[in-house]
Parts: C-alpha cells; structure tokens; sequence
C-alpha cells in the first residue's frame, strides 16, 4: 500500500527537521574533554595549593573563578540546547500525525469542519515556528560549542598555574620559612604580624570609613585572623577621588612595607599583587560588585 501524500509531506519535513539537529548534536558531543570533571579535580588540587601556601593564592582563585563561570555557561547552553532540539522533534511529529491540509483538502473535507479548521490552524502554528526553532537550534549549537571551547581554555589556564605554583614550591617554602607560622593570640583573635599592620595603618592613614579585620567562620584568611580591610567609602560605593588616591598610597605603603612586616598580598580595585608569586599587580575577574571587586576598599593578608 503507497503511503499517503500528507504521510509522505510529514516524514520529509521530520527528516529536513532532525537533520542540522542531530548534525548539531553530534558536533557538541564531539568534544572529548568533561570540564566539569576536570574542574572538579584542578579545584581539590588548588585547595591543597591554597593550605601548603598558608593562605589563598590570588591567581589561583582568579583563575579557578573564570573556570567556574565558563563551565557553568557551558553547562547552560548545553541544557537549552537539549530542550531546543526536544522541541523540533515535536513539532517534526505532530506535523506528520496531522499530515498536509490544503485549501482543496478543506473544501472536499466531509466530516466535522471545526476539526479540519483547528488542525489547519495548528498546522500553521507548527508551520510559523519552523524558522524560529530551527534557527535557535543552529544558534544554539554555535553558542554551546564556543562555550564549551572558553570553558575548556580557563581550565587550561588554571591547569598552568597550579604547575606553576608547584614548580615555585621550594621558593615559596623558604619564604614562609622566613616569617615563621603564626595563630591568634588575645588580639581579638588576631595574629600579631595583622595586629602590627593595622596599627601602623590606623597611625599611618587616616580610616574615616572604618575597617575590618577577623571574620568568625570566614574560610580565608580574615577568619584565620591574618588579613585586615580597610573601608575607602561606605554602601558599596564607588570611593571618591581623594579617598582613591588615598587608597592607592595605603596599597603601595603595604608593598614597599611588606618584607618588614611580613605582608603576603594586597588586593585593590580589582587588583591584587601577592608577594608569594612575584608576578607584580594583575587583575582580578569581575567578582559580582563594588565591595566583592575590592573597589571601595583596600585588603591586606600576612603571612
């Protein structure tokens, strides 16, 4: 028995349907890498990095940052492209269950005329859509598999500066030999290398904004009480002219100063500059805001 002609129309249009699709899908599942499990081991090796270096190690976090937010995208895109393509699919089905329903096939129709109307009108529903899913399909792909590239990229970023980190191991053990492993005392919990900083800050600079030092259950080094931040505005706000060049001084004072004091890094409108990499003032990935990007004020970290 030769299949209908509306069959036939509907088996086309589910092949013209699922073929860039499916061609689509292959391309994203082409890509070997997993960043999600490479993630997931780079990140427990930068945490190790982060206890043996007594302290976050900036571009460490920076780079496993960027890594988390690509993969994430990644992850997204991914997602909504699986959903796309659940859709054309549908639509690809639908249109061959109903078949093609032209004006003639409408006039001769003999039973119910509301049914024949209401599948010409899904059928022109599918019909409108066609382009529009087909064509987020395709963008879809395009925005996955560049994604998927970024997120591949930063995880190869993050892979370079934990060799790298690891390579300096013995240089960075002697720096931390040289000032010695401090706890908190009764300085309000406090080391005394952060007590000796913040002091001579506050005798140094004046703090019209106030200031910050321990931070009960913080992961890094503010709860371990070896980092202070010193406020340059208040309610997140951008700091003024003055209060920045201000800042700017402090940043500098705790470089010049940091060998004397002890002083393991500094970060400062979206910079930081950490004395255990020697790699000078870099910038900081946009953490979200004013306080989380250190524009409104200044952090210093002791060994």
């Amino acid at each position: 028995m030769r299949p209908s002609r509306p069959a036939t129309l509907g088996v086309l249009l589910a092949a013209l349907l699922l073929t860039p699709v499916m061609a689509g899908a292959s391309t994203v599942r082409a890509v070997k890498l997993d960043p999600e499990t490479d993630l997931r081991k780079l990140t427990q090796q930068a945490n190790q990095l982060n206890k043996d270096y007594r302290g976050q190690v900036q571009s460490l976090e920076d780079a496993r940052v960027k890594a988390r937010k690509a993969t994430d995208t990644a992850k997204r895109l991914k997602s909504a492209l699986a959903g796309a393509q659940t859709d054309v699919r549908r639509f690809a089905q639908n249109n061959y269950m109903y078949g093609a329903l032209d004006g003639g096939g409408l006039l001769a129709f003999q039973g119910d005329a509301s049914l024949a109307l209401n599948q010409a009108a899904t059928l022109s529903h599918l019909t409108t859509t066609r382009t529009t899913q087909l064509f987020r399909v395709k963008e879809l792909i395009k925005e996955a598999s560049k994604a998927e590239k970024a997120a591949e990229a930063e995880i190869v970023e993050l892979r370079k500066d934990i060799e790298r980190l690891k390579k300096n191991r013995v240089k960075i053990e002697t720096l931390l030999a040289k000032y010695g492993f401090q706890t908190p005392s009764g300085n309000g919990g406090l080391t005394a290398r952060t007590v000796t900083m913040r002091n001579l800050v506050l005798q140094t600079f004046p703090m019209p904004y106030g200031y910050g030092c321990l931070r009960p259950g913080d992961p890094g080094d503010h709860g371990s009480g070896r980092a202070c931040d010193f406020m340059l505005s208040t309610g997140g706000r951008v700091p003024t002219a003055e209060a920045k060049a201000r800042g700017d001084r402090l940043a500098q004072w705790a470089i010049t100063n940091g060998q004397r004091l002890g002083v393991m890094y500094v970060i400062w409108q979206q910079k930081y500059y950490d004395v255990r990499t020697g790699a000078g003032w870099r910038m900081m990935s946009d953490r979200g805001g004013n306080t989380a990007n250190h524009i409104d004020h200044v952090h210093i970290s002791m060994f």
